[in-house]
């Protein structure tokens, strides 16, 4: 891809979702979310393999399917109540299609066939872009809208996420579908809280996308795209290998790691509320959840990998200076004590 055309593409990709996130017109809005699918389909075509131009052809269709309901939503909001204010949707109708549509956008189970065949068909990179910065203009449309929407609705998406995005991972052995179901358990978690307390859905996302971004970072560098192939991890890199175990750790919700806090802030809230079966719910999911993630560090560094005498041997890798792979490895793994200063917060 030529310089000219990063140019263009780069700065389009970053302003997409900050036009979306700054916008108060539906207008405006649904042109940050085109900009954003319209500047990510090129780096995820550029490859020029079948895989990837079918993970970018999915990705389009479903893309533009779900900003098609959003446009048709906003218009039909604006239709009844004349005007086209973000906030005031108070239309039953559309604010049912808005949530399919941003539902589709994000990934969310039912609609969540999409994402682990897009994330296997596109490089390590463009599957973090995916499940972190692509997420963000969605999620601020469903935090601007969150006191009009069907909670019921929300609520049912939210469950059914962590509960399909657990399940999903267990029989998966690409660490891009892994990542793509444990998105989706993630996101459940998300919309479930965004129902009691925005601030709180806005720590989860943040925790999230600074743990996810760490994971595929890390996987870039170990060059690991299977199960199998983490093995033979601890040869190249056994430094990065033992933080890529806790980074693990840290997205399954194990204490002390960072991972822990925001899902004990949302069982806590919904405890307050009085949904114990809802919070259950979610507690029992995470346990599937962390099933897969205990098999990834069981696999990286306890088992061995076979060494028969015709098989050649892995070599450690001359490690590439990544200064800010290290401030991400600290921000994932120790901001439990800041959770204090959070709750005063939320």
């Amino acid at each position: 891809m030529t310089p000219y055309t990063n140019m263009i593409i780069m700065p389009s990709l970053i302003m997409g979702p900050i036009l979306t996130i700054s916008s108060s017109h539906w207008i405006l809005a649904w042109t940050g979310l085109e900009i954003s699918t319209l500047a990510v389909i090129p780096l995820m075509a550029q490859q020029h393999h079948p895989r990837a131009v079918e993970a970018t052809t999915k990705y389009f269709l479903i893309q533009a399917a779900a900003s098609t309901l959003i446009l048709f939503s906003s218009i039909t909001n604006a239709w009844t109540l004349g005007q086209w204010d973000i906030t005031q949707m108070s239309n039953t109708i559309s604010c049912t299609i808005l949530t399919t549509a941003l539902a589709i956008k994000l990934g969310l189970a039912p609609f969540h066939f999409w994402l682990p065949e897009v994330l296997q068909g596109t490089t390590m990179t463009m599957a973090m872009i995916l499940t972190t910065w692509q997420k963000l203009a969605p999620l601020s449309l469903l935090v601007m809208t969150s006191q009009s929407l069907n909670t019921l609705l929300l609520l049912m998406l939210g469950l059914m996420s962590t509960l399909i995005g657990g399940w999903g991972g267990l029989n998966q052995t690409q660490l891009r579908k892994i990542m793509a179901f444990s998105s989706i358990a993630h996101l459940g978690w998300m919309i479930t809280i965004l129902t009691l307390s925005t601030k709180l859905m806005l720590i989860t996302f943040y925790m999230y996308v600074i743990i996810t971004a760490t994971m595929f970072i890390m996987m870039k560098l170990l060059e690991t795209n299977k199960i199998s192939t983490t093995m033979t991890s601890w040869t190249k890199l056994p430094t990065l290998n033992t933080m890529m175990m806790l980074t693990l750790m840290s997205l399954a919700g194990l204490p002390p790691l960072t991972g822990f806090m925001p899902k004990w802030l949302i069982l806590q809230e919904l405890a307050k509320q009085n949904m114990l079966i809802i919070a259950v719910l979610l507690a029992m999911s995470s346990l599937l959840s962390l099933f897969f993630y205990l098999r990834i560090s069981y696999y990286s560094t306890i088992t061995l990998p076979p060494s028969p005498t015709s098989s050649s041997k892995q070599w450690r890798h001359k490690m590439n200076q990544k200064p800010y792979l290290a401030m991400l490895t600290v921000l994932s793994m120790t901001l439990i004590p800041i959770t204090p200063a959070l709750m005063t917060t939320t």
